[in-house]
């Protein structure tokens, strides 16, 4: 027997099932996904490391930030459409639903197209400004002028998977992204080991993988759920598409500053420590394993803020304003308990880790120990931002979005990066990263906190 509120919503699971079942059933596929597509750059960096070496390391370290610049771009459409796809059928207006999504997927495919053309004309002045040195250069430019060409695979498979969770598919959506970073493992071994084309075939291992999760996911399309999908939808809309971007900016602004920061880092990095027994060489490669190993904790973050996206966007729709709290305080739990245990991981194991992705000498372990225990220190709250990011955006807040997507990287990270190492060197570099991630999750808590209290007050009928 339903009860009112079950009525109201009679037919989606999203305005009645338990909270944490419906975490499970969203989340635990999208963190799937996530550390999926970590893999990608992970195993390149693992591979690379050891049959390349350190300047392997430091070359995927300095084609990065255009990975993270293109999943912005992912996420900026992909969560712009799924938050108003949900927030529509929330408040049953399917025809609205149906535009947003024709859209969002004509959107997605000239993003893809750009992205892809714009990083392979202007290759060699991006890794200069992604702080490539002279050794590192030739390995980064080769790395980067081949994984070009999947860009468009990327960013299309990152954005549809988002959409493809919203209609309910959040297993098929896993598939996707599991099944083409499988055959990236293979594919590394064999061109790498086999046929040992070298940082070469570690790309061309990248670009195939994408190319099969892309396929995966426009397949899904045929088949949506919710409704059918028809060639008369398939539209750019200016208001629908203003929309979007309006819903998917505070996602798309947290990737891209996270981009500028390690654009800022690498050349903070490069500069401090040439003037230190390091060299520019160690910090850059080091920072660069740190970074893989970060996207894991990330990884799960995200995924799992993504996850509750539908949950969100859905009773906010249905004016279901405990089942939104609660979803968040669940959520927030569970990424506190991910963190704390990532916390002890790379307190005790930092050597191990770094051994992980390839050889190097003493001074570079050395580097690598308290490069991972000093700026990895407040990983135990990593997860908070990301997830307060998310809770705003999928309720429709999005200046509050917007503005928790520029503290931790923009407000705070940056400005100490420059800052710090004036007076304190390379150690100034290290210490930034921890008082940007607490500095981060107190305002996080903060906004957070004075909108519940705002959703109570509507609640209460004031």
């Amino acid at each position: 027997m339903m009860n009112d509120d079950q009525t109201a919503v009679k037919g989606n699971p999203l305005g009645y099932a338990p909270i944490m079942g419906l975490i499970q059933k969203f989340a635990i596929p999208s963190i799937i996904s996530m550390l999926v597509n970590a893999a990608y750059n992970i195993t390149d960096q693992i591979f690379i490391g050891h049959v390349v070496g350190m300047l392997g390391n430091a070359a995927t370290n300095v084609a990065f930030p255009v990975v993270t610049f293109t999943i912005a771009f992912a996420q900026l459409a992909g969560v712009g459409i799924a938050a108003n796809f949900n927030i529509s059928l929330g408040a049953k207006k399917e025809e609205e639903a149906k535009k947003y999504l024709g859209t969002g997927l004509m959107l997605m495919v000239i993003l893809s197209i750009l992205m892809g053309g714009l990083v392979l004309a202007f290759k060699t002045p991006i890794l200069l400004l992604c702080g490539a040195t002279e050794n590192v250069f030739p390995y980064a430019q080769l790395y980067l002028g081949i994984t070009a060409f999947g860009l468009p695979f990327l960013l299309f498979t990152n954005a549809a998977s988002v959409l493809i969770r919203a209609d309910g598919s959040p297993t098929y959506s896993m598939a996707c992204t599991v099944t083409g970073a499988v055959l990236n493992v293979f594919l590394d071994w064999l061109f790498m080991f086999v046929f040992r084309w070298g940082i070469r075939g570690a790309a061309l291992a990248t670009i195939t993988g994408q190319c099969i999760s892309l396929i995966m996911c426009i397949a899904y399309f045929p088949r949506f759920k919710t409704f059918k999908i028809g060639f008369e939808m398939l539209r750019l809309r200016v208001k629908y598409v203003m929309d979007i971007i309006k819903l998917g900016t505070s996602n798309f602004i947290n990737h891209t500053i996270m981009m500028a920061v390690n654009i800022v880092l690498n050349n903070m990095l490069i500069h401090y420590g040439a003037l230190s027994v390091y060299g520019s060489d160690i910090p850059l490669a080091v920072s660069g394993v740190s970074a893989k190993l970060n996207m894991i904790l990330v990884s799960f973050a995200v995924g799992l803020a993504q996850g509750c996206q539908p949950i969100l966007g859905f009773n906010m729709g249905a004016k279901k304003y405990d089942r939104v709290k609660e979803t968040y305080k669940k959520a927030v739990t569970a990424a506190l308990v991910i963190s704390v245990l990532a916390f002890i991981v790379f307190q005790i194991f930092p050597r191990q880790l770094t051994g992980i992705f390839g050889t190097g000498d003493e001074l570079y372990f050395e580097f690598a120990e308290r490069y991972l225990r000093i700026y990895m220190f407040m990983v135990c709250i990593l997860g908070i931002q990301p997830i307060s990011v998310n809770y705003f955006t999928s309720t429709g807040n999005v200046r509050q979005g917007i503005l928790l997507s520029l503290s931790r990287q923009g407000f705070f990270l940056i400005p100490l990066l420059i800052v710090l190492p004036i007076f304190f060197g390379l150690n100034g570099v290290l210490f930034a990263g921890p008082i940007a991630d607490f500095l981060a999750c107190v305002l996080s808590l903060v906004m957070v906190y004075r909108n519940f209290k705002k959703l109570t007050q509507i609640e209460n009928g004031f």
